[in-house]
């Protein structure tokens, strides 16, 4: 995968400091992660849903963890006892441990976490504030504005 160098861009903007380290730190995680497989998808205009394989894991051995803007999955396997399982022939089904991070836009929460056929599905929704949201303002006609009335100073 190809690295971008942000550096010009960091000389010639305020303020998009957390875009850029978002950028970059995507970019190494991309490269080194690759399990459990997952999709993003959007469902609705400020609705998304992430899918994640974790097949043979059961729900008590994921933990989701929502914080500000970030959203970590994790699996743990216990450990089973070959005693009741037998020996195994072939393993090809992973079960090791993993740790999934989401990084979520402003106002991000998660809504529900469900696992079903080795799918875990998290449903997101994006909800804007209020305060946040664009308002129209009424534009006031039918007076003629009053003229602004100018001073000069008294010389002393």
């Amino acid at each position: 995968m190809r690295q971008f160098d942000f550096t010009p861009f960091r000389r010639s903007t305020i303020g998009f400091d957390r875009l850029f380290d978002l950028l970059e730190a995507s970019a190494r995680a991309q490269a080194s992660e690759n399990y459990p497989p997952f999709n993003l998808e959007r469902v609705a205009e400020d609705r998304y849903r992430i899918t994640i394989a974790v097949a043979g894991f059961k729900a008590d051995e994921i933990d989701i963890t929502a914080q500000q803007n970030l959203l970590l999955v994790a699996g743990k396997k216990r450990e089973e006892n070959e005693n009741n399982q037998g020996a195994y022939l072939h393993l090809g089904i992973a079960t090791r441990s993993f740790e999934r991070r989401f990084e979520l836009a402003d106002f991000v929460r998660v809504e529900s976490a469900d696992l079903a056929d080795g799918l875990l599905v998290i449903e997101l929704v994006r909800e804007v504030p209020e305060a946040m949201k664009p308002k129209k303002i009424a534009v006031n006609g039918g007076s003629t504005p009053s003229p602004i009335e100018h001073r000069e100073a008294d010389a002393a």
